[in-house]
């Protein structure tokens, strides 16, 4: 995923399904200095990590929150 498109998952009003290694999480944050993005797991919220934007997958239609 490119930075500009976690930047406008971020921003957006919608709930996006992103997935990282084939599980689904939330990007709390994007890292422009080194493209990378601090997420968490959408079932296990106390496990945040940084990982690689490119790691990071768009998946599926849009659910409103």
């Amino acid at each position: 995923m490119d930075i500009q498109r976690a930047a406008e998952i971020i921003n957006s009003a919608e709930m996006i399904n992103v997935s990282f290694r084939g599980i689904p999480v939330y990007i709390k944050e994007v890292h422009s200095s080194n493209q990378t993005a601090t997420v968490f797991p959408l079932d296990e919220m106390d496990h945040v990590q940084v990982v690689e934007l490119n790691g990071l997958f768009e998946e599926g239609p849009t659910v409103s929150r």
